[in-house]
């Protein structure tokens, strides 16, 4: 990748940022949700709609100082996000079939990774991903867990949220479960390796 990329954390400084990402062609699926699905329990409504509401909630969330995720910048333009978290932060993961606690380890779950549309194919999402496990690793995470699509044939970008197999294989992810044909639970330490 030619181009400078930095990543900041989500908070009321970088909230407009978020809005200009999201806002972007290919965004659709993101507008929708604002990484709220998984936060959430019980029925919840995405798209057009549910927007409106979606997007509050993620905000009150930012204002009251919690940090859901990284916007990812080429050249200075918004151009990637990536939402990480405490695992039960996202209440959702709690009862999924595919998605259900491994064991009682205290993880933190990447849920979402975004690249807009202009930005794709140029290692955007790798770089996103890389400075999430230095973030997580500077709030004294051990142990970051991903649940990736695996499938022989590439489904549509939009559906591809919750990123590849092969992105977090690159990352030194392993899969630790897998419940489903074409879905991992995939994990990476981050504790220092000791001599």
């Amino acid at each position: 990748m030619g181009h400078d990329l930095e990543t900041r954390p989500l908070t009321p400084q970088t909230w407009a940022d978020l809005e200009a990402l999201f806002d972007l062609p290919g965004g659709s699926m993101v507008r929708g949700c604002w990484c709220m699905y998984y936060r959430r329990s019980g029925k919840v409504s995405v798209g057009a709609a549910a927007a409106p509401d979606n997007k509050r909630q993620l905000c009150e969330l930012v204002d009251s100082g919690v940090v859901p995720g990284l916007v990812g910048y080429v050249d200075g333009a918004p151009a990637g996000w990536i939402s990480l978290g405490p695992r039960p932060d996202y209440a959702k993961l709690q009862r999924s079939p595919i998605m259900k606690p491994v064991d009682d380890l205290d993880v933190w779950s990447v849920v979402c990774t975004y690249v807009a549309k202009r930005y794709r194919g140029q290692g955007v999402q790798h770089r996103l991903l890389q400075d999430a496990i230095r973030y997580a690793r500077g709030r004294k995470v051990w142990m970051l867990e991903a649940y990736p699509v695996d499938k022989p044939v590439r489904s549509q970008d939009a559906f591809m949220f919750f990123g590849s197999r092969s992105l977090y294989e690159r990352a030194g992810f392993t899969e630790v479960v897998r419940r489903s044909p074409t879905r991992v639970v995939m994990r990476r330490s981050l504790r220092p390796a000791f001599r």
